[in-house]
């Protein structure tokens, strides 16, 4: 008889390209631990140009991934109070931004999206600020979760009431222009529901930079639809294929994540720990900074009976047994100071 493990809760994968343009402003990362029941996805998609939008991109991911992945160490308490947390997040990468631009005068002006669908078992908390889509399929139909904080939807309201014709506010200028970005100053718009959105079993989550919509929703739906049942590493190469098959001039740069929910059981709420008794204490904050080099602390000499055995000659029968080894106090303590610290 062979063993076989149990379907992991989550299929996770990650698709990302430059597209079209010269360089890559998108930064994603996904946190889904073998075995447990609890992950997230942190996606930022930069803007500025050359040498702010990426560097803006990677500040965002940087601080918000450290941040919730010190959370996460207790799901428990993270849900305890989890759009309080998201908020923060999201600031902790605004302010640091902020900080950045204001030491390095070429970046002014830099800026980035952000969107983090945060998973515990079969609930679904997310934080978005500016217009990159998080994505539902079921049962055969995809729909867009969190807010787009473009003049996209505005566009689209005044096709719908007759004030624009189709063509004219499908490639309205105007369409990309974002009302609401991280980029240091006071965010516009946040969209982070006080309570989880509950996903079932079979559901396919996308978290994506606006990259992937230079496929329509119904493209995109019918790729999901024909895979749903495909693991999400083929998933995510169909999309990229579909993508590359447009052959779009100004493909823009595209990163994904896929999320197909295996598993979407739940505990009891009497049967999870005490989430009061588990709260986390505020981390430190601060940036990291660097020593330039380790300091070697050594004991005054009186102190220093043995020095450090050094071995010339690799051959195994000259090394010393054990009785003949120094005691550990007989030898020099060296201390190596950290090499970074908060500040």
């Amino acid at each position: 008889m062979i063993w076989r493990s149990r379907e992991p809760r989550y299929d996770v994968a990650s698709g990302i390209s430059q597209g079209a343009r010269d360089y890559q402003e998108d930064a994603i990362t996904a946190d889904f631990p073998v075995g447990a029941e609890a992950g997230f996805v942190v996606l930022a998609d930069g803007m500025g140009g050359h040498a702010a939008g990426d560097v803006a991109s990677k500040i965002v991911l940087t601080e918000v991934y450290s941040e919730l992945k010190f959370h996460y160490a207790n799901v428990e308490s993270f849900e305890a109070r989890a759009p309080e947390i998201l908020r923060g997040v999201a600031d902790l990468a605004n302010e640091t931004l902020r900080r950045h631009a204001s030491t390095h005068p070429e970046t002014e002006g830099m800026g980035a999206t952000l969107v983090v669908p945060a998973l515990v078992e079969n609930r679904l908390w997310w934080i978005s600020i500016g217009d990159s889509p998080l994505f539902l399929y079921r049962n055969g139909k995809l729909t867009q979760l969190n807010e787009d904080h473009s003049m996209a939807p505005q566009i689209d309201f005044m096709v719908q009431a007759g004030l624009l014709d189709a063509d004219t506010g499908a490639n309205h200028p105007d369409r990309n222009c974002l009302m609401s970005v991280l980029m240091g100053s006071k965010i516009a718009k946040i969209d982070c529901p006080s309570k989880p959105f509950e996903l079932k079993a079979g559901d396919i989550v996308v978290c994506s930079s606006d990259g992937l919509q230079f496929l329509t929703n119904a493209q995109i739906e019918k790729v999901l639809a024909k895979y749903r049942k495909s693991r999400s590493t083929e998933i995510a190469e169909r999309l990229l294929e579909e993508l590359s098959r447009l052959g779009d001039p100004d493909q823009d740069n595209i990163s994904f994540t896929v999320i197909k929910v295996n598993n979407a059981s739940s505990r009891a709420a009497q049967d999870r720990p005490d989430r009061q008794a588990l709260a986390v204490t505020t981390r430190p904050r601060g940036l990291t900074t660097l020593v330039a080099e380790p300091a070697l602390v050594t004991l005054p000499a009186a102190q220093q009976a043995t020095p450090d055995i050094v071995l010339s000659d690799p051959a195994i029968a000259d090394l010393p047994s054990p009785e003949e080894l120094p005691s550990a106090t007989d030898r020099p303590t060296v201390v190596p100071r950290r090499f970074a610290a908060l500040g």
